[in-house]
């Protein structure tokens, strides 16, 4: 900036140096806010006495925005596969900056602040920024009641509860990260639920990051958000990498509930005065420990992929588990199980013959039988799927 106040075009010129920051907006449709948005993030660059760049990534926009943007002094980067995060992604690719900050191209989010964010990165204290709008100000007209209230709030408490992390703001879309950060996040997804994966993967691996407060503005044009199909997406993303949540806790939870009550009510009848639990809920306990194993299963599946998947070691649980579930000890431990329900059908098939094939009140012994031989079975046969992957990551 001049004396005056007029903008140094020069200084925004791109040079063969890589600048101390990368500014990077995603832009679709934006001409309206995109130029005052690049001006701000200059000014805002200007402040912390870095160099700069200001990198704009246009996601297919129909107006004039790509102009616009040009004539700021951004640099334009074309995304032609639609998405929040495609076009992200496509700009942090392309910034060259050792610190990077991401924000809106709608006027939502002040860049002449940027200092705030940059400013922990540049005293080598963190490797990521978050700016939290609850922490800061949300004038009014910048977000709708049902995202201020309900659905943010919500979506970060799942995040929080199912990840450990104690963000304020988790879905935020103003962040500064340093580029070893960005490599190290391995980001990935191409909708909106990149601003999940950016919280999940900072703490997976073990990034310091920190939050600051920063003023939500309302954005200038229509907005691109749609509530529920968004809200979902970003649910979606936190249930597939909670396999713990989703599978492990309540499978063991149903599993552990159908085995205790079919044992409890193979004596006969519980009366508890105010109702007699008889051989139905043996039946619906004989289903309930049935899904619930089947859904651990899955568990124990999914835990085995995704380190695969995304290239994340296993943890703790993970580790032992690959230690001591072994085909053999499946199969063997399996087919324990399933002799033994055997033994206890053979049983009542005894009984039924003795008393010269009349009827027999003997249900809730099969019941239990039929629910140890189809676990053990699911236990054998998990054994030799689990071991086609282990074959898999061996090679």
């Amino acid at each position: 900036m001049s004396a005056t106040g007029a903008v140094d075009l020069s200084a925004r010129e791109p040079s063969s140096a890589a600048p101390d920051i990368s500014v990077v907006m995603p832009c679709l449709n934006e001409a309206g806010s995109v130029g005052t948005c690049i001006e701000k993030a200059w000014e805002g660059i200007r402040r912390t006495g870095l160099t700069g760049e200001v990198v704009v990534s246009d996601n297919g926009s129909t107006d004039d925005s790509v102009a616009v943007a040009g004539r700021a002094g951004a640099r334009v980067v074309r995304q032609p596969a639609r998405g929040y995060g495609n076009a992200y992604l496509k700009g942090f690719a392309e910034a060259r900056g050792r610190f990077i900050i991401m924000g809106d191209s709608d006027g939502s989010y002040d860049f002449t602040q940027l200092d705030r964010l940059i400013q922990p990165l540049r005293d080598g204290s963190y490797d990521y920024v978050l700016g939290s709008r609850f922490a800061g100000r949300i004038l009014p007209g910048a977000m709708p009641w049902t995202h201020r209230y309900i659905g943010n709030p919500v979506l970060t408490g799942v995040l929080n509860r199912l990840f450990k992390v104690d963000s304020s703001d988790a879905h935020s879309g103003m962040r500064a990260f340093t580029s070893d950060a960005y490599r190290r996040m391995a980001l990935q997804s191409e909708g909106m639920e990149l601003a999940s994966e950016i919280v999940i993967n900072a703490a997976k691996v073990g990034l310091r990051g920190t939050e600051v407060p920063i003023t939500y503005h309302p954005r200038e044009g229509e907005s691109k958000l749609h509530s529920m199909r968004d809200g979902w997406r970003h649910l979606r993303f936190m249930l597939l990498r909670s396999p713990n949540w989703l599978f492990t806790g309540p499978g063991m939870v149903m599993f552990v509930l159908g085995l205790v009550g079919q044992g409890v009510l193979l004596p006969g009848p519980l009366n508890l005065g105010f109702h007699a639990f008889d051989v139905h809920f043996s039946a619906l306990f004989a289903l309930l420990a049935i899904f619930g194993y089947q859904t651990l299963l899955f568990g124990v599946f999914a835990r085995t992929c995704v380190p695969v998947e995304e290239g994340r070691t296993a943890d703790r649980l993970q580790r032992w588990f690959e230690r001591n579930y072994t085909l053999e000890k499946g199969l063997i431990g399996g087919g324990l199980m399933f002799l033994v329900g055997f033994g206890i059908d053979a049983g009542v098939l005894v009984h039924w013959l003795r008393e010269g094939l009349g009827p027999i009140n003997s249900l809730r012994p099969a019941l239990l039988a039929m629910t140890l031989m189809m676990v053990g079975a699911q236990t054998a046969f998990a054994a030799f799927f689990l071991s086609f992957f282990r074959i898999d990551r061996s090679r």
